[in-house]
């Protein structure tokens, strides 16, 4: 275990959820990257071996006083902001407090109770600063590009995965339920690719067993359709082994309905994957309209449907597309990026005692 001395760390990311979420990724990728610039460490329940880490003991029993004066307590969840107004008003510790939003929708009268109470927010987009209420920084997310990047040979990886070497491949990846659009997608392929022979879909994602019925109908549809050998099912795949998913593809497609943030359009574009999105989450500032892919109102079969058929039916805009993709991703999203941008904020906060 990676454990950090709680009186030489300056700020505490935790991440007091015990499964998976979109949340505890983002604590996973940026906290062991901003302890190569700031003492920083995360608590909380099952955490991976290689992230600085203190232990939710040491949170009641650490010295008052950072080694810097203050510390900067990070807070990214409701269950995150009480525990720091604990510490700081109930045992005294001196914190400044700071939590980052990805939400999309009015809070709660207890979220706005917690917020008013935080020194600092951030949101990691700028449709999720508009709900707060407060002044916010806006901090988009960020991946790794050193790990998503284009194939280097593309039918070698197919082969690997097995999946199709010359088909025009077109992923929906991320968890099976109604929130992601899978049955918009899935919508969309029965109706293209009996017009694009060369085509083949990938669906890829985890299914809780109260989504079971919904992906059984998908697939349902699809044998409907006779497309069971074009529309690939897939189960989600390790951490380690989606770059390659995103890297075998030629287009992706986020047909979500709702969405906090949604990494996946930038995972794709930096592996030179033009995306088609649909105008939630923070897509409308990640997509670039006719230049890395297309952007569609949310919840509009019809406009995702002609979208796809467009990217399609176009292979030297889609070739354009996938060069720009990349160079925007790596650009301007970069893991990096927010991690400094965050770091900024912290030494601002320790700095105002």
């Amino acid at each position: 275990m990676s454990k950090a001395d709680i009186r030489s760390t300056d700020v505490i990311a935790p991440n007091f959820k015990k499964r998976m979420s979109g949340v505890t990724s983002t604590v996973f990728r940026l906290v062991p990257r901003q302890a190569e610039h700031i003492a920083i460490a995360t608590s909380g329940p099952n955490l991976p071996e290689d992230i600085p880490q203190v232990s939710p003991w040491s949170l009641i029993t650490m010295p008052r006083s950072g080694p810097s004066g203050p510390r900067v307590w990070h807070a990214r969840r409701n269950n995150e902001m009480l525990p720091g107004l604990a510490l700081k008003y109930l045992l005294g510790k001196r914190l400044k407090l700071l939590f980052t939003s990805a939400a999309q929708r009015d809070h709660s009268g207890y979220t706005k109770w917690l917020l008013r109470r935080m020194d600092r927010l951030v949101a990691t987009s700028a449709k999720s600063a508009a709900y707060l209420e407060r002044e916010a920084t806006v901090i988009h997310h960020g991946i790794d590009t050193s790990d998503f990047t284009p194939a280097a040979d593309k039918a070698a990886l197919r082969a690997e995965l097995s999946l199709p070497a010359s088909a025009t491949l077109i992923g929906c990846y991320g968890r099976i339920r109604p929130q992601k659009g899978n049955d918009l997608f899935i919508a969309a392929m029965v109706e293209l690719l009996p017009k694009h022979p060369d085509a083949v879909a990938v669906m890829m994602g985890g299914v809780t067993d109260q989504f079971r019925d919904f992906l059984q109908g998908l697939k349902d549809k699809v044998a409907e359709a006779g497309l069971a050998d074009r529309v690939l099912f897939l189960p989600e795949a390790q951490d380690w082994e989606i770059t390659k998913y995103f890297q075998a593809l030629d287009l992706y497609v986020a047909p979500q309905r709702w969405e906090g943030f949604g990494l996946t359009p930038l995972e794709a574009m930096a592996c030179a994957v033009p995306v088609v999105a649909t105008r939630v989450g923070a897509f409308e500032e990640l997509v670039v309209p006719d230049e890395t892919g297309l952007l569609v109102p949310r919840e509009d079969q019809s406009a995702l449907t002609a979208a796809i058929d467009a990217a399609l039916s176009d292979r030297d805009r889609l070739a354009e597309w996938s060069g720009k993709a990349r160079q925007h991703a790596a650009e301007k999203f970069d893991i990096k990026g927010e991690a400094a941008a965050l770091i900024a904020i912290y030494r601002e906060m320790l700095a105002d005692g």
